[in-house]
């Protein structure tokens, strides 16, 4: 299972999600069953496979960001980048997603863009770590 892991994600890295054609293709590599290599592709929170935006922009929705005002930067977020989560934005720029813990409720509300976390957001810090990605 650990190479099967180790493939995918140089697969997701790579191209940025796992197309079809790439789970049936180190299926026939590794003599696996292609839905044992799509169970795990498809069971890893990090792995996507269906196309995203060139950034990612994931929010936590968990009890102790919400408590910290997490609904407002939700709402800050969808505003900004006028999509809802699980959509990626026409010009194919941003992905939404929402996530669960991150590990840093200490900071809460947390919202990470790519593989950078930032804490203690605010509505009015959406728009400025948007502008800093691109």
């Amino acid at each position: 299972m650990d190479d099967i892991v180790a493939q995918l994600t140089e697969i997701n890295k790579r191209l940025g999600y796992i197309p079809r054609a790439q789970v049936e293709q180190l299926a026939r590599e590794l003599k696996l069953p292609p839905a044992k290599v799509f169970g795990a592709a498809t069971f890893y929170a990090l792995f996507c496979t269906q196309p995203r935006g060139k950034h990612v922009v994931r929010f936590c929705e968990d009890a102790p960001c919400h408590v910290a005002g997490g609904r407002a930067v939700f709402d800050a977020l969808r505003t900004a980048l006028q999509i809802e989560p699980g959509q990626t934005s026409a010009d194919g720029v941003w992905t939404f997603e929402l996530t669960s813990c991150l590990g840093v409720c200490g900071v809460a509300p947390v919202m990470m863009v790519d593989d950078d976390v930032y804490g203690n957001v605010t509505p009015a810090r959406v728009a400025e770590i948007l502008a800093s990605v691109t």
